[in-house]
C-alpha cells in the first residue's frame, strides 16, 4: 500500500506541486530559512519575505555576522519575531562550527528548529528518511485511512507518527514530504475536499465512507 500510495502523491506534485523558491536547491541554509519563515506565515505573504531576507542574508556565515537590529528590520512584518532571534541564535551556532549540521539530532538541536522542520530541513537537503507530520499531513492521513485518533492527544500523536513513518517513501524521502504537504494544501483541503477529482478517491477510506468533511 505505502508504494502506492507515495507514489500516487508523487505523480499528483509533479504536475500540481507549486513553484517556490527553495525547492529549486538542495541548500540546508535556504530550506531552513523558508521552513522558518512558514512556520506561522503562509506562502502568499511568506514569499517575498524568503527572496529579500536570502538576498540580503546568503549564507549562514553573513546572518551570522549581522546585528541583532539588522536581522530584525529585515524580519518586519512577518511577526512572531522570536523566529527571527532564534535563526540569528542558530546561524551564530552553525558559523561556530564551521557547517550546516547534517543530521537529523544536529538540525533539531538548533534554536527554533522542532520535529517537523528537522524533518523537513533533513529529507529535502539530505535524502534523510524521516516523515513530515503537520497539519496537512494529519488531515491527509486521517482521512485516507479512517484514523479517528484526535491529533492533538499523545496517543493519537503516536497512531500518526508511526503511518507517517510507515507510508514515508524513503527512496525519495524529500519529494514524498513535500508531495504530502502540498496535497494536504491544495487538494485534500479542509472543509469540502475535492474527492471526486483525487487521485487517491480509490482508496481513501473517509471518502469511502462519507466522512471526509469529518477528519481529522
Amino acid at each position: 500500500m505505502n508504494r502506492e500510495f507515495a507514489a500516487a502523491l508523487e505523480e499528483w506534485y509533479d504536475v500540481n506541486g507549486r513553484d517556490l523558491p527553495w525547492r529549486h536547491t538542495r541548500n540546508p541554509y535556504l530550506i531552513w530559512v523558508s521552513e522558518i519563515i512558514l512556520q506561522q506565515t503562509r506562502v502568499a505573504q511568506g514569499m517575498d519575505y524568503y527572496r529579500r531576507f536570502v538576498e540580503r542574508f546568503p549564507d549562514f556565515g553573513q546572518l551570522a555576522a549581522a546585528s541583532e537590529v539588522e536581522v530584525m528590520r529585515m524580519w518586519q512584518g512577518l511577526g512572531y519575531y522570536s523566529r527571527a532571534r532564534h535563526l540569528h541564535a542558530a546561524a551564530r551556532m552553525i558559523a561556530q562550527a564551521g557547517r550546516f549540521p547534517s543530521t537529523y539530532a544536529g538540525v533539531r538541536a538548533l534554536p527554533g528548529v522542532g520535529d517537523y522542520t528537522a524533518a523537513a530541513i533533513c529529507s529535502i537537503a539530505y535524502g534523510l528518511p524521516y516523515a513530515v507530520l503537520d497539519g496537512n499531513v494529519f488531515r491527509v492521513l486521517a482521512r485516507h485511512f479512517l484514523i479517528d485518533e484526535p491529533i492533538d492527544t499523545t496517543r493519537g500523536r503516536k497512531v500518526f507518527r508511526a503511518m507517517a513513518d510507515e507510508m514515508l517513501d524513503t527512496s525519495s524521502p524529500g519529494l514524498y514530504n513535500q508531495a504530502i504537504m502540498d496535497f494536504g494544501a491544495l487538494q485534500c483541503v479542509p472543509g469540502v475536499p475535492d474527492c471526486l477529482r483525487c487521485p487517491l478517491c480509490d482508496t481513501c477510506m473517509a471518502l469511502r465512507h462519507g466522512r471526509a468533511k469529518q477528519l481529522p
